[in-house]
Formats: structure tokens, sequence, C-alpha cells
């Protein structure tokens, strides 16, 4: 199982820019945003990852920038960390010769997508090859019924289209045609599990007269 995960860096500056932070606008907070991106976009592609999203929120006197990053099989949590670290000197770097990014103290908070995170990409179908999903199927101009919501697995996935089978039939539609997809969280069954994976009765026995 890939392991996911955070990766957090704080980074300070002096109290006397820090209290500027409290009149940033929405605005100045997209500008900045768009700045992060340029400096942050290409360090995430160097290092072999996508940059899913990017935002930039305040708490108290501090900014928070959340990065999220993926990748084909996941990313693991040492990876997490590298992408963190190699974020946060090109930050640093952007920021000695450029001026401040974000006026003030900020967190750097570094993480893979939770299972929670719509699918709204190719890459984003082609990643959960093999997991179950519930998504709505556009309806068509014109036709009777309307949208409508569907659940099945996901069995192939490219830049054009995805495959799901649902109840043993298989169903194919254009990504044009989905809403984003949201995978189902899915519960080991019993009769799934493998002999090795059986309880040994002696042992049973064992543990309970200890």
């Amino acid at each position: 199982m890939t392991q996911r995960g955070r990766a957090t860096r704080t980074t300070g500056r002096p109290r006397g820019q820090a209290a500027r932070v409290g009149q940033t606008s929405r605005g100045d907070l997209t500008a900045r945003r768009e700045r992060l991106r340029s400096v942050i976009a290409p360090v995430v592609q160097a290092a072999g990852y996508d940059l899913e999203d990017l935002t930039v929120s305040r708490a108290g006197r501090r900014h928070v920038v959340r990065v999220i990053v993926d990748a084909d099989g996941g990313i693991n949590l040492d990876a997490v960390a590298d992408v963190s670290r190699a974020v946060s000197t090109a930050l640093d770097t952007a920021e000695e010769s450029g001026g401040d990014i974000l006026a003030g103290e900020y967190q750097l908070e570094v993480s893979s997508p939770g299972v929670d995170r719509p699918l709204t990409l190719p890459r984003h179908w082609r990643r959960n090859v093999g997991r179950l999903v519930r998504v709505t199927v556009r309806g068509a101009a014109g036709q009777s019924g309307g949208d409508r919501q569907v659940t099945g697995r996901v069995v192939d996935a490219d830049a054009e289209r995805v495959v799901l089978e649902i109840d043993a039939d298989r169903a194919e539609w254009v990504y044009a045609d989905l809403g984003p997809g949201r995978v189902q969280v899915e519960f080991t069954r019993l009769d799934e599990l493998t002999e090795s994976e059986d309880v040994d009765d002696d042992d049973d026995v064992e543990d309970e007269e200890r």
C-alpha cells in the first residue's frame, strides 16, 4: 500500500514584516498564489511529480501555503518530505533574489491527495484504476432522465475516456459526460481473505492459555 502523508515546514520573518499580514486582501492572496505557483510548479515537475493544487490562506498573523502533489503509483512519505525541502529552498531563493513572495511568517504544508479529493482530470482516473468510484453522468440535451449517479469500478482510463464496471457489465464514457468522481471507501470482506491471512486455531488456544 502506498503511504500518503504531509510534511510541514515553517519559515519566519522579522516581526515588523509579519505585522503586514493582517492587511492582505483577497486580491493580494490571488496574486501571491500565482507568484507561488510560478516558483513551486517547476520544482515539483523537476522532481517528477504533478502539482495537483496550491492554496494560500491566513491563520492569524501567518499565511499557510498548502501544496498537494501526486504521481503515477502514488507518493510516499519520504518523497513528500523531499519535495517539501526542495520547495522550501526554492521559496527562500526566490525571496532572497526578488523580495517577499509572502509578507510575514508562513507555514508550508506539502501533502499527497486524500481519497476524498475529486477525480477531475484523466490522470486522476488513471491513477484510481481498480477502485470503486461514484460519479454523476450528465444526460444529453433533449433526453429524458437528465443527470444520474452511477457507482462502478474503474477498469480502464486513458486521455479520452474511462471504463467502469457496474454490476458485472462495463460502460464507457468520455470525460466531458462525467462530473467529478469520488472514490468510495471499501472494507475487506471475509470471503476475500487468502489462506495466508486465516487465523490459526492453535495459536488462538495458545494465546488464551497465556
